[in-house]
């Protein structure tokens, strides 16, 4: 087990920022929590310390807005996503973490800009169901890279305007598929060992304490804050990614 004070130091926020990002603006904050432990300890080790916890975290989520979500759209991303896994986990050893880190986040702030600098008029036609496709294959292989797949699939989902808990709960589900699909190219990558499992298992009990103040705000909040912080969490980890991979 990990015990470097200075590494729970970092990943106690993260894994807060995490459960909170369950709540719908996670695909913002929620994707700063590997950059922020890999201050500590690598990018890979990072991630496989992150599973247990981001399974504890969907499951969670997804008994809070069980009758939330929008079925139609699951069934749309989920395909995408998981041909995303598979991507990832063919280029797994090939790629440099910070160089992905870079192209997710400058994506992330080129989509903020567009959404700020000409925002949807009322009425407008959602994305196409081919850059649809695009985007959710994109967050599934970010998500098995540095679980940052949530900026690629917000830039699609985003614009359909989805109530607060409807995104919520579509996301939450959406990503329990994404995460579990993850567990076995991880464990052929040799990722999962027991010293991983082992911090893991120190840091679990953060998980339900941040997956409770997502639900509690989620529920609460009105769509225009909610769509809002949203996109400060985005922009904030576009600029992270954007560091990690210049530094």
């Amino acid at each position: 087990m990990i015990t470097d004070p200075v590494f729970y130091a970092v990943s106690v926020p993260a894994v807060l920022l995490l459960g909170i990002s369950k709540s719908g603006f996670g695909a913002g904050f929620g994707s700063l929590a590997v950059p922020m432990m890999a201050m500590a300890v690598t990018v890979p080790e990072a991630a496989a310390i992150l599973m247990p916890v981001l399974l504890l975290m969907d499951l969670l989520g997804m008994a809070a807005f069980r009758k939330d979500f929008d079925l139609k759209l699951l069934r749309f991303l989920l395909p995408w996503g998981l041909v995303g896994i598979m991507v990832g986990t063919l280029l797994f050893k090939a790629l440099d973490a910070r160089t992905v880190a870079g192209i997710v986040g400058a994506f992330t702030l080129l989509f903020l800009a567009q959404r700020l600098l000409f925002p949807p008029k009322p009425g407008s036609t959602p994305p196409p169901t081919w850059l649809g496709a695009l985007l959710t294959a994109t967050s599934g292989f970010t998500s098995f890279i540095a679980h940052a797949g949530g900026p690629p699939i917000n830039a699609y989902v985003i614009p359909m305007r989805l109530s607060p808990v409807q995104f919520t709960a579509t996301m939450a589900f959406f990503f329990f598929v994404i995460n579990l699909a993850k567990w076995i190219p991880y464990a052929w990558l040799g990722l999962l060992d027991m010293r991983n499992f082992s911090t893991s298992l120190v840091l679990l009990p953060v998980a339900p304490m941040g997956v409770w103040l997502g639900v509690r705000i989620a529920r609460h909040i009105q769509p225009t804050l909610f769509y809002r912080l949203l996109y400060l969490g985005m922009f904030l980890t576009g600029l992270k990614l954007i560091w990690d991979a210049l530094k």
